[in-house]
């Protein structure tokens, strides 16, 4: 049977457990799960894979991504970023909706699904955006439609920042599924520009101001408006791109099943720093910014004491062309999809973290934090969105190897000792050693209602 595997001998990494053993596969599923070596007797209709010396984890959800299609496909698009996903051990994401057009209805959210289904490598799901003047379609959507509610408090694109009071209030209130938000605060990022801007007066201002202008104080505002809002109308409320200490203070470290209010961190904030800047210069710009030592440590340890639930990149492709310029002219955003695993292996291998704490916010809790159906875990019975690891496979990310449509990423040049060998996504190997097997899709992800 094609896609029928039995990966055997393998270095299991799977909720909280390391052990070695072995997974059947059959028809998209994980059938069996053998702990130890012993293995009984199967047909040879099953394709044998040796991963002794190998990991195995469940396949990455990154809950938090920007594949530009439809309509800045320039930058990249359904099947380039889903390639460079799979590559990087990534199954599953999840769009967000400031495309064009931006994804502001359930019509279009439809045609997105239709999309990815034609060209996605990867399971998919997508969120719907908020404005000041959609809420009548934000209360059409029904259970299953998208993965959540985008709001801009911040940072917006196009027309996509809600700014109307009333409006802001309604959403959390009426609205009965999971809002995700962008937190920055406008009137302090604008007060910081005007600041700098006569400080330099008008000259080019350096990419190490970008986390002075929008600063920790602009992001704790925000975060702490979205968790007044989400506690007063008990709405369920997701922190994106956390980079500040300051800012979790705002969360609790009690289980996540428990959690009203929850959020995720990036992993260029748990490599990078402020010291960067001046190597990188705005090939590190993103929104909320990068920012100093002490918020990289403290985001670190936060995960390790689950105040911080998720890890997602905010993978933001843009063309090196749209990166020049000063910290205010040049493009905001990293592309990080397919190096996001490989980075939270290395600063495993460095000591910060867990391997089993990598898989749980990298794979577990997605799958846990948006109820997610039969994924996220190496299950008897879930679907097999697998990824093995060789965890002593030196390798530099170069220009032959990175697969990002815009061709470029801010781990150039850097070496990692973990490489991805092979991807299964729904029992199908679609990635294997840099062949990719594009003859299946992926599908839609599936929430528990």
């Amino acid at each position: 049977m094609q896609n029928s595997f039995l990966i055997k001998n393998a270095t299991i990494i799977n909720e909280g457990r390391t052990f070695v053993g072995s997974v059947l596969i059959e028809n998209q599923i994980i059938a069996k799960i053998i702990e130890g070596e012993k293995l009984p007797i199967f047909d040879n209709t099953h394709n044998i894979i040796d991963a002794n010396g190998l990991l195995l984890i469940a396949g990455v959800i990154d809950s938090h991504v920007h594949f530009r299609t439809p309509g800045l496909t320039e930058k990249g698009d359904f099947l380039t970023e889903s390639r460079a996903a799979v590559a990087g051990g990534v199954t599953s994401f999840m769009d967000m909706p400031n495309v064009k057009p931006q994804t502001l209805t359930v019509d279009l959210l439809k045609e997105k699904n239709d999309l990815a289904a034609e060209m996605s490598l990867a399971n998919f799901a997508f969120y719907i955006g908020a404005t000041n003047d959609n809420l009548h379609e934000l209360k059409k959507l029904q259970p299953n439609q998208a993965c959540g509610v985008k709001i801009f408090m911040g940072a917006s694109t196009g027309n996509m920042l809600v700014n109307n009071e009333k409006i802001l209030s309604a959403i959390f209130a009426e609205i009965p599924y999971l809002i995700a938000v962008h937190c920055e605060d406008e009137q302090i990022i604008r007060q910081n520009i005007d600041f700098y801007k006569k400080k330099f007066e008008n000259r080019e201002i350096p990419a190490e101001f970008h986390p002075l202008i929008r600063s920790a104080e602009a992001c704790y505002r925000s975060s702490a408006k979205a968790a007044e809002l989400a506690s007063k109308c008990g709405s369920r409320l997701h922190i994106l791109h956390v980079s500040t200490e300051r800012e979790l203070q705002i969360f609790d470290n009690k289980p996540l099943n428990y959690k009203q209010i929850t959020a995720e961190t990036c992993p260029h904030y748990l490599w990078f720093s402020e010291n960067d800047y001046k190597n990188f210069g705005t090939k590190i710009k993103c929104n909320p910014a990068i920012k100093t030592e002490s918020d990289r440590f403290s985001l670190i340890n936060a995960l390790n004491n689950n105040k911080l639930d998720t890890v997602a990149t905010d993978h933001a492709p843009h063309l090196l062309s749209e990166k020049r310029g000063d910290c205010l002219a040049a493009a905001s955003g990293i592309p990080s999809v397919q190096h996001s695993l490989i980075a939270m292996l290395e600063l495993a291998q460095r000591g910060y973290f867990s391997l089993e704490k990598v898989v749980e916010k990298m794979c577990h809790a997605p799958a846990e934090l948006f109820k997610i159906k039969k994924r996220g875990f190496i299950r008897e019975g879930y679907y097999a969105d697998l990824v093995l690891i060789n965890p002593n496979e030196k390798w530099t990310v170069g220009q032959q190897n990175i697969l990002y449509k815009c061709g470029w990423s801010p781990f150039e040049n850097t070496e990692f000792s973990n490489k991805i060998v092979a991807t299964f996504v729904n029992g199908h190997k679609v990635y294997d050693n840099g062949i990719f097997d594009e003859n299946q899709k992926g599908v839609r992800l599936e929430f528990k209602i």
